[in-house]
């Protein structure tokens, strides 16, 4: 449930299909979805060595396009070696769980919100839960620029 809706994941990664082939973006069909703990730790990691955004583009990327397995330290430190981050101490990051408060933190952040999937947009009180048009998303600023005082 999102928001008191059921969230239909079918329908969301088919919508993501779909502005992906629009924009010409490569995404890669599974059966499977990777747990992304372990990605989203090294992504805290890598934002504090100056690399969050190549790091995240290249996990992005990894699993959509890709199709590979994000929660599989070998993927993870081989991703991390095509970005200049050290493999050896990405994997003892995560094995000494450096990360984990704050990714907790971030977490429970997320769900006192109201967050139950990804990517999910907030504006006002208000969000919008998965690959959207851009006309959703500008509905949605704009009710939230209307609501602000």
């Amino acid at each position: 449930m999102f928001g008191g809706q059921p969230v239909n994941i079918p329908g969301m990664l088919e919508r993501l299909r779909q502005v992906a082939e629009e924009l010409g973006l490569p995404v890669k069909e599974r059966t499977r979805v990777y747990n992304s703990r372990r990605a989203t730790e090294l992504g805290k990691w890598a934002e504090a060595q100056g690399r969050g955004d190549a790091f995240h583009d290249a996990i992005f990327r990894a699993y959509f396009a890709e199709g590979l397995n994000i929660s599989d330290v070998a993927v993870l430190k081989e991703t991390c070696s095509h970005l200049d981050l050290d493999p050896d101490e990405a994997e003892r990051v995560l094995t000494e769980g450096e990360y984990r408060i704050s990714v907790d933190d971030d977490w429970d952040y997320s769900h006192k919100l109201g967050v139950t999937a990804v990517p999910t947009f907030l504006a006002a009180g208000r969000s919008v839960v998965g690959a959207q048009p851009y006309e959703v998303l500008e509905r949605l600023i704009q009710v939230a620029k209307e609501q602000s005082p």
